[in-house]
């Protein structure tokens, strides 16, 4: 009764949020990251929702070894089929069926009483219940379901084979101590509840999404329903790193109970999924912010020196926050690199081991200094361009003009398999101009949704990594490009997205 089950809900509730949405191909590395992380189960989608969603949960089920992998269903016959179908490969299936509980939604969004509800849950849960080993009902808006309605069901799911029964905070409108009352109820009035697990699923419309998981963690619940840095819909979910550390900081408070979370895997995990989004960790954010072990007063400098558990309650090392980093520079070989880079989380094969070599010797013939955050720029801009070389474009060279008295002109010459191609265009900047030169080059018109430069590093010959968004009527597509120069960076994060769109587009 010790153990926590992580559900980790990424992929599904997490991805739903904007600007999240991730490929097959990423949602596939979050994954594997996640099982490294030692998340007991993961959410892999929602299987009907879209024939996308349908592929990314099947191979998610097919690749993960140890985690329980999960999909999503509602309460209906189609969507447990779906999920059924997309999990099956899965080493630990797990069904996740839910309907909505609380008067509100039962009277204005389905549309049924009560006595409608119960029947809806006993046909789902038994017919999940038959295509998989392990099913997980939840009651959507249990925080605010009549506490004895709220029993009901629950106990009917249980008696119709639920293994784990959820209370979400969908609305994320409890408090603590209410949300504690309701998991303590559901503990001590529902028959049969000894042969479930009670799981939480708290939302942090009110920034309460932790403690209220917590809360419930107190009251009995033994699975903890999160996202990686809180991730999703509205203002998010309960972060799973905040839920781990609190559990492992707090053991005087919550008593012996522990996870299976690798807590030194939990920065990569969020750099991770950072990196593929193109979301910025706030710098503030608990745990894993850029901040969250800096010290600025001089008093809490002193104090740290002195002894750093004066204003550090836990190691920045006990979550994978490393301080020392070891530099490279332009005399290094290809084995201190790949060595260092596996540190870092990346196993490349021998054809992007080359590609990053090849980028780190050019890098390092323009910077004297090579730190960690550049190799992982360096590393991420090759994991996340396509492999077959022959069916996307690729930069041979550029030239740009611009000035303030002039209209800006680009000429860019692209390369895919055999064909050469150039095109010159002129635009407001020498960004626009590139841009549209390329867009010549693809004859596929795109609109640019989003545009961002960030120094990786610090100092004047700091490597850029540049993140562009773009999209047409089929979808959006992000792209990276990481260059110590600016516009170099902005074409090669162009054709990363460009490649995206016209892979989708085939």
């Amino acid at each position: 009764m010790n153990a926590i089950q992580i559900f980790d809900t990424t992929l599904r509730d997490g991805e739903q949020a904007p600007g999240y949405a991730m490929n097959i191909d990423e949602k596939l590395r979050m994954a594997l990251q996640l099982e490294s992380l030692g998340v007991d189960v993961m959410e892999a989608g929602f299987a009907v929702a879209s024939p996308g969603d349908f592929a990314s949960v099947k191979a998610i089920a097919g690749a993960i070894k140890t985690s329980s992998v999960c999909s999503l269903s509602r309460a209906t016959e189609k969507d447990i089929d779906a999920s059924a179908a997309a999990i099956k490969d899965a080493v630990r299936p797990r069904i996740h069926t839910f309907i909505a509980t609380s008067d509100i939604h039962l009277k204005y969004k389905l549309r049924i009483s009560r006595a409608d509800c119960l029947k809806r849950i006993r046909r789902a849960v038994a017919y999940a219940r038959n295509l998989c080993g392990e099913v997980e009902f939840s009651a959507e808006d249990a925080s605010r379901t009549d506490i004895d309605f709220l029993c009901k069901a629950l106990e009917t799911a249980i008696a119709a084979g639920a293994a784990v029964v959820n209370i979400p905070d969908t609305v994320g409108y409890s408090t603590p101590d209410e949300f504690g009352a309701i998991v303590s109820a559901v503990m001590n009035r529902v028959k049969g509840i000894e042969n479930a697990v009670v799981s939480t699923h708290c939302h942090d419309d009110l920034g309460l999404a932790v403690a209220n998981s917590l809360a419930g963690v107190r009251a009995g619940a033994r699975q903890v329903e999160c996202t990686v840095c809180g991730i999703g819909e509205r203002a998010g979910n309960a972060a799973l790193e905040e839920i781990a550390m609190g559990l492992k900081t707090r053991r005087d408070a919550y008593g012996a109970i522990a996870t299976r979370i690798k807590t030194e895997e939990i920065a990569r995990t969020a750099h991770l999924l950072s990196t593929i989004t193109g979301v910025r960790i706030a710098p503030g954010k608990a745990i894993v912010g850029t901040n969250a072990f800096a010290h600025e007063s001089g008093i809490h400098q002193h104090g740290v020196l002195s002894n750093a558990e004066t204003y550090e309650i836990m190691t920045p090392e006990s979550v994978g926050m490393k301080k020392t980093e070891l530099v490279l520079g332009k005399h290094s070989g290809q084995h201190a690199l790949e060595n260092r880079l596996k540190d870092l989380g990346y196993e490349l094969d021998a054809d992007r081991a080359a590609e990053v070599f090849a980028a780190f010797k050019a890098l390092a013939d323009r910077k004297k200094k090579i730190t960690d955050r550049d190799l992982v720029a360096l590393a991420e801009s090759r994991v996340s361009s396509k492999k077959d070389a022959t069916r996307e474009w690729r930069l041979d060279s550029f030239v740009v003009n611009s000035g303030n008295h002039m209209s800006a002109t680009a000429q860019i010459t692209l390369v895919k398999g055999r064909r050469t191609v150039q095109e010159a265009a002129i635009g407001t900047g020498p960004i626009y101009a590139a841009f549209r030169a390329v867009e010549k080059i693809i004859r596929h018109r795109f609109v640019l949704e989003d545009y961002r430069i960030e120094a990786v590093t610090e100092r004047r010959d700091a490597l850029g990594e540049v993140l562009v968004k773009i999209s047409d009527a089929k979808g959006s597509y992000r792209g990276r490009g990481v260059s110590t120069d600016v516009i170099e960076g902005s074409i090669l994060a162009l054709l990363v997205a460009v490649n995206r769109m016209l892979e989708a587009k085939q």
